[in-house]
């Protein structure tokens, strides 16, 4: 693989209630475990950074193949939902729902694209086999 960029990050403190910061400071934040998972929520968390992370670059994929199909795609958006739970085994594991927004087109034509851009997206091909993800095409109409 050419790797054209690297993202470089350090995570300091108490882990999921610590402090995240990138190697070039434009990410900087405060950590803290979820209320649902008995933190104080007082900052966010890394499913929140997985779901913003797999939502931008997913759409970015939609809108690669959308071009290359020469599909309008004007308005769409993403939207990622990371779950995090017990696997059974004793560890943790995610369960990511991704849904499209595709108010210009058919719903067949969305779920096209949708099913495509799967198969582009850095995320989607980095868990593939090892988290479940549900693509969902929005009614938007």
């Amino acid at each position: 693989m050419n790797i054209v960029y690297t993202a470089e990050a350090l995570a300091t403190g108490e882990g999921r209630n610590g402090h995240a910061r990138s190697s070039d400071g434009r990410l900087d934040l405060d950590l803290a475990v979820p209320t649902e998972m008995g933190g104080s929520g007082n900052g966010t968390n890394p499913e929140q950074l997985f779901a913003a992370g797999y939502a931008a670059c997913f759409h970015s994929a939609l809108q690669l193949v959308a071009r290359q199909a020469g599909a309008d795609v004007t308005d769409s958006a993403v939207g990622a939902r990371v779950g995090i739970g017990p696997n059974g085994s004793g560890g943790f594991a995610l369960a990511v729902t991704l849904e499209v927004s595709l108010p210009h087109l058919d719903r067949d034509a969305a779920l096209a694209l949708t099913e495509k851009a799967h198969e582009v997206c850095p995320y989607s091909n980095a868990t593939r086999g090892n988290i479940e993800v549900t693509l969902t095409v929005a009614d938007d109409e």
